[in-house]
């Protein structure tokens, strides 16, 4: 039998796919980021800039980075413009 989707038990453990995770960088003056988690950034693959829901009460102002660590792993890093901290995201 398969749970009712809509019960409480079934709803409190579901969470967010690929949710937002605070994160430690240390970026340079102009923004980039130089290390995550103290791990150093061998290359910045990629940067991009989503703004939007400017129109609403919870707009989005964010500065994304997709990025090779020096220990090889990939990870991408955003720095959120309204609330002034870096978060991580699967890629």
């Amino acid at each position: 039998m398969v749970a009712d989707s809509r019960s409480a038990r079934v709803a409190s453990t579901a969470g967010r796919l690929n949710a937002p995770r605070p994160v430690l960088v240390e970026a340079s003056f102009d923004g980039v980021p130089k290390r995550v988690n103290r791990q150093g950034v061998a290359v910045v693959r990629e940067e991009w800039r989503v703004v939007d829901r400017w129109w609403t009460e919870e707009p989005v102002d964010r500065r994304y980075f997709d990025l090779v660590l020096e220990s090889g792993q990939l990870a991408v890093v955003y720095r959120d413009g309204e609330l002034k901290r870096w978060f991580t995201q699967k890629a």
